[in-house]
């Protein structure tokens, strides 16, 4: 599933089988590593959330002030979406006491009101034209709602709505297969395809990322959470050494 690129020089990469690959492997490593650092080294959620929103706004710059585009620093940066999204939304859900369905609200606000500021500030909203840094910035802000509310919405759908890790894993994956579907059989929007894509693989890594690390009385299979993530960090780190490469169009 790939938007159209509008010019070489667009600093994200091809949206292609791979990028969706890496892209659940990376919110997976979201949910393993930002558990590891608030659960298991107990640091709790509100300071979980602090050091992952300074490295995240770091590479975010880094990201912005780049010349061209760079795989490590970009799925890096997309990591540090997903363990800070992981965070934020642990902390909104359980600290503040909002509650997943209140966490999903708030959150799912602010993601549309992101993508309106930006469709009425740039005109468009598509991954293909992220081609200066106002842009650049629009896309972080989002993807960073995003990856939040995908946590939230994983986390809703696993334990409020009672389905479980797997219940969860295939409800999502039947979702995504919808909106292959509509990509390829359909006249909507491959802009709108996009989003909506983008915002399902992070509650689908949400859901298997806690089946990997939570407890077997829970559901999950108890791995550990410090072992699970080097897994998943290797496995993203292989997939982009083997695909750094953008095709050409």
């Amino acid at each position: 599933m790939s938007e159209p690129t509008t010019r070489s020089q667009s600093k994200v990469p091809e949206v292609t089988l791979i990028f969706w690959i890496i892209k659940i492997a990376a919110t997976t490593l979201g949910e393993t590593g930002g558990d590891a650092v608030t659960m298991s080294m107990n640091l709790g959620y509100l300071v979980g959330t602090v050091i992952f929103a300074i490295i995240f706004l770091i590479l975010v710059m880094a990201q912005i002030k780049a010349e061209g585009f760079h795989p490590f620093l970009y799925w890096t940066t997309i990591i540090a979406t997903t363990t800070v999204g992981t965070t934020l939304a642990d902390f909104a859900d359980r600290s503040l006491g909002i509650g997943y369905a209140g966490g999903v609200s708030l959150l799912f606000s602010l993601l549309m009101a992101s993508l309106a500021i930006w469709y009425l500030s740039l005109g468009s909203v598509s991954s293909g034209t992220i081609i200066s840094p106002k842009a650049e910035m629009f896309y972080w802000v989002t993807i960073m709602f995003s990856q939040t509310l995908g946590t939230a919405l994983g986390d809703w759908t696993a334990d409020t709505a009672g389905l479980g890790y797997g219940g969860g894993a295939l409800l999502f994956s039947v979702l995504l297969s919808f909106v292959v579907a509509a990509y390829y059989w359909t006249s909507i929007s491959h802009t709108l395809l996009f989003w909506v894509a983008f915002i399902l693989t992070r509650p689908l890594g949400a859901v298997v990322g806690d089946f990997l690390d939570k407890p077997l009385n829970a559901g999950g299979l108890a791995l550990s959470r410090y072992s699970a993530s080097a897994v998943l960090l290797a496995f993203i780190l292989s997939s982009i050494l083997i695909f750094r490469r953008r095709p050409v169009k």
